[in-house]
């Protein structure tokens, strides 16, 4: 599913002209992308949780040369589904 399959399926359900619609889409986008900037914690109820965490740097090696490198540092976004996502998605 792409942005514009939602901002269509907005269009449809809720009865916004597509401009609105695809307004809305960008906002809530906007918004759940400067909380994570921000590594703040996006929860949303029965969908599931939105989390910056950060790696600490470490020890690597270049499989070409064999040389050692230090790999930085770096924050990545990890998702955690609700149970309400988990049991739609596997039913018991």
């Amino acid at each position: 599913m792409t942005k514009a399959d939602i901002v269509e399926r907005i269009y449809e359900k809720v009865g916004f002209s597509k401009k609105e619609a695809t307004d809305v889409v960008e906002s809530i986008f906007e918004i759940i992308k400067g909380r994570l900037e921000q590594s703040e914690k996006v929860k949303i109820s029965g969908f599931g949780n939105f989390v910056i965490n950060a790696k600490r740097p470490r020890k690597g090696r270049n499989p070409q040369t064999g040389e050692e490198i230090t790999i930085s540092g770096r924050r990545v976004l990890s998702f955690k589904p609700s149970p309400v996502l988990k049991k739609a998605i596997n039913p018991a």
